[in-house]
């Protein structure tokens, strides 16, 4: 089809005539509303940008107020939501490294709270002065 009538046909539909394939022998051209097509594109790329994990440490002593564990869990909570990785660290200093099982026990209440949105990813384990335990969003 000749470009006349081409631009001719774009006109009557009230819609653009587009270039498609401009390598092509002969090129190839398009009828369609152009602003929708760069809409629809940058729509489909911005969706193509997935969120990226990201690790969010909380912090936990042995000694720490009902309160206080209920904020830090909500916080937690937040965190897993947005899909990021959060790493409970329970840390002991002079005297406390002598009740470890304090610890654990809280890290077992800190799995138990979130098990409806996260899943553990590393067991509880004591690293020198500390527990840590990772947790993942299901």
């Amino acid at each position: 089809m000749s470009t006349a009538d081409a631009l001719a046909r774009a006109r009557d539909a009230r819609l653009d005539l587009v270039e498609v394939a401009p390598m092509g022998d002969p090129p190839v051209c398009r009828i369609m509303d152009y602003g929708k097509f760069k809409y629809q594109q940058k729509k489909r790329q911005h969706r193509s940008h997935a969120h990226h994990s990201r690790n969010k440490e909380i912090r936990l002593r042995p000694k720490i107020g009902k309160h206080d564990f209920d904020f830090k869990i909500n916080r937690a909570r937040e965190f897993l939501v947005q899909k990021d990785k959060v790493i409970f660290s329970v840390v002991f200093r002079g005297r406390e490294n002598a009740h470890v099982d304090e610890g654990f026990k809280l890290v077992n209440n800190v799995v138990e709270s979130l098990e409806d949105v996260a899943k553990v990813e590393q067991n509880p384990a004591l690293h020198g002065r500390r527990i840590v335990l990772i947790l993942a969003p299901k």
